[in-house]
């Protein structure tokens, strides 16, 4: 693993447990370490969990998310937009969702902002 490789799972992993902290500290973190969609348990249910800041980086292929999906056996898998600072207008994350059909790929969707420790679905 390169060393940017490393910082973007360091920070993958900082947005995970931050996420599963503020939505369900109930959640368990099944594995995180060897693919962007990160495996947890909730609800007695194995779920992805992709995080995505746009100001960073793009939106990954969605395609294969769903590869992932049924190579795993999730039931569901979540896209989260994750940012630092709020962001009132939704717009940017609606255009996201449109442009890479993303409501399609993911049964849920929500932002995350960071700093403020509040999610809000999308869909």
């Amino acid at each position: 693993m390169t060393e940017s490789q490393q910082e973007e799972k360091v920070i993958q992993l900082i947005d995970l447990h931050h996420f599963v902290e503020c939505f369900d500290p109930k959640m368990e973190i099944l594995s995180y370490l060897h693919h962007p969609i990160n495996i947890v348990e909730h609800k007695e249910e194995k779920k992805g969990i992709l995080f995505c800041d746009l100001k960073h980086s793009a939106v990954p292929d969605s395609n294969a998310s769903e590869e992932f999906r049924r190579r795993y056996g999730l039931s569901e898998v979540w896209f989260v937009f994750v940012e630092e600072t709020f962001v009132p207008d939704t717009a940017s994350y609606t255009d996201a969702i449109i442009e890479n059909s993303l409501d399609i790929f993911y049964d849920r969707i929500f932002t995350f902002n960071f700093f403020q420790s509040v999610s809000q679905s999308l869909k």
